[in-house]
């Protein structure tokens, strides 16, 4: 398999996800602004993301899918037939479960709102009723984005990997059809139509997998719920997977709930608005490699190919490294015109604006952990190690939260971000350390020269955007087409920039040129 464009597959579609993601957050912007009626949706919202985290692009990524490719691939098995029974026995027994959950957490969407939000910060009654009633709306989307995982990673296995890259697509445009159809003066009426429209979008996502399941010859049927030994092993690896990958989302939800009890109201939408910036190079680099790696990693190993896994793991190293690095960079010094741009209007203050830029800038210090975690964990996943990846990231979490204890007082909502970040890179370097030591990674002499080589390209960008940026400031704030165009030119300067000095620098040799060239001529 083509690693580069498979994730550039993945990475596309998410990437239009991120803008459609980023179009959605302006509108928000503008109707509800920035303080109790956005921060009570948002965490009302945060439960359903750290799900689709956890099960989407975590526990039946990380769990499910070895297991199924291993029924798949299996000379001695029936194929493809015999992975799909697995899948719908595991479907079986998943079912129930979730909906249970789902039921006691509307029934429980009272204390549930309340470890989300440490009760906000001098809220009423009838305030806290009102963000008991955005939870309730969307608990629903759990259930629907968890069976959407489960087709999600079937067609992934399959090699389909567009389709379910796709389905968050549907997420944003009916988020963003709720905007611009029903909003209203009133925040709090906008802010409840924008809850009851995430669980609209859960329900079309897995209409839209369903079909496309279906399309590609798979069928799956409802069975009796039945704990077969395939199914005790999916469980056995679920739980800690979900830990593992989420470990971001759940670090993420510790800062919500710290920065919505301790923080002025609008701290939440800050701190989200930031972290949706920070997510669109993450969604286009970390989640189309890791999408890729591990069934590629769990495969070869599967075929006795260690080296082979071992190679892929360096380049897809090489590649976050590659896209991280410049992003990094550029969301921290260019943070203040990005934000402008793209949320600067209508209820949302200039205060909010610099506020957003301040707390990205912390977010974004982490950017290249984020990624690496999605590099590195498939190499303990494919292996079916999962009590491993738990371990650091529950030690993550810990560092995370005495970050926020320790930051959130003297930096406000810079605080939480930076400790996120702080606690995303200690992970990073647990996971690398043990990959190393058991000899299932090793970085090979091409990564160990090109990484400072593109750092030191990254730095090179920088320090061109930090000198120009002050010349796009006053278009950022003007029409729609005049900041689109600010941001291209920005964005375009950015990649200009570092694309010369990866060549001057030696990261990008004349080598790699040639072979992409002769690459992209097509054949006579």
């Amino acid at each position: 398999m083509n690693l580069l464009k498979a994730t550039g597959t993945i990475g596309g579609l998410t990437l239009l996800s991120r803008v459609l993601g980023l179009l959605r957050d302006s509108l928000f912007a503008r109707y509800v602004g920035a303080g109790f009626a956005s921060d009570a949706f948002l965490v009302a919202f945060r439960l359903p993301n750290m799900f689709r985290a956890l099960f989407a692009e975590g526990a039946f990524a990380s769990a499910f899918v070895p297991l199924f490719n291993q029924k798949v691939a299996d000379p001695a098995g029936r194929g493809l037939p015999e992975g799909l029974t697995f899948a719908e026995q595991a479907l079986a027994v998943l079912l129930p479960v979730l909906l249970a959950m789902t039921v006691l957490l509307e029934v429980f969407a009272w204390p549930v709102t309340l470890v989300l939000s440490g009760r906000f910060n001098g809220v009423s009654e009838a305030q806290f009723a009102f963000a008991v009633e955005l939870s309730r709306y969307t608990i629903p989307y759990l259930m629907l984005i968890s069976v959407v995982s489960l087709f999600g990673g079937i067609l992934n296995s399959l090699h389909k990997f567009w389709v379910n890259a796709a389905a968050p697509i549907l997420l944003n445009l009916t988020l963003i059809a709720a905007l611009l159809l029903f909003h209203t003066a009133d925040p709090l009426q906008t802010a409840r139509i924008q809850a009851i429209a995430v669980s609209v979008s859960g329900l079309l996502q897995l209409l839209w997998l369903a079909w496309a399941c279906r399309r590609n010859g798979v069928r799956i049927r409802l069975r009796r719920p039945r704990l077969t030994p395939e199914v005790r092993r999916l469980l056995a690896l679920i739980w800690p997977a979900a830990a593992g990958a989420g470990a971001v989302q759940i670090n993420l939800l510790i800062s919500t709930a710290l920065a919505a009890s301790l923080l002025a109201h609008g701290s939440v939408t800050y701190i989200y608005m930031a972290d949706r910036l920070n997510q669109l190079p993450l969604g286009l680099i970390g989640i189309g490699l890791g999408t890729v790696l591990l069934p590629t990693i769990s495969r070869q190993l599967g075929g006795g190919e260690e080296a082979a896994a071992l190679e892929t793991q360096n380049r897809g190293m090489e590649l976050a490294l590659f896209l991280t690095l410049p992003a990094t960079v550029a969301l921290v010094v260019c943070g203040e015109p990005i934000a402008a741009a793209l949320f600067g209007y209508g209820k949302f203050t200039p205060q909010d604006t610099h506020y957003t830029a301040q707390a990205l800038a912390a977010f974004s210090v982490g950017l290249p952990s984020y990624v690496l975690v999605k590099v590195l964990t498939p190499g303990f996943y494919a292996r079916q190690d999962t009590k491993t990846p738990v371990r650091y990231a529950t030690l993550s979490m810990l560092v995370n939260l005495v970050g926020n204890l320790v930051l959130i007082l003297p930096l406000q909502h810079m605080g939480p971000p930076l400790a996120t970040a702080i606690a995303s890179t200690v992970n990073v370097g647990l996971l690398y350390r043990m990959l190393a030591r058991r000899g299932h990674f090793a970085a090979d002499a091409r990564l160990r020269r090109r990484a400072p080589r593109l750092l030191l390209a990254a730095l090179a960008m920088g320090a061109v955007l930090w000198a120009t940026q002050g010349l796009l400031m006053p278009y950022v704030h003007g029409t729609w087409p005049v900041r689109f165009a600010a941001l291209t030119v920005l964005v375009s300067a950015g990649m200009l920039v570092y694309g010369l000095a990866t060549v001057v620098s030696g990261a990008f040799s004349r080598d790699d040129l040639s072979l992409l060239l002769r690459r992209r001529r097509p054949s006579s």
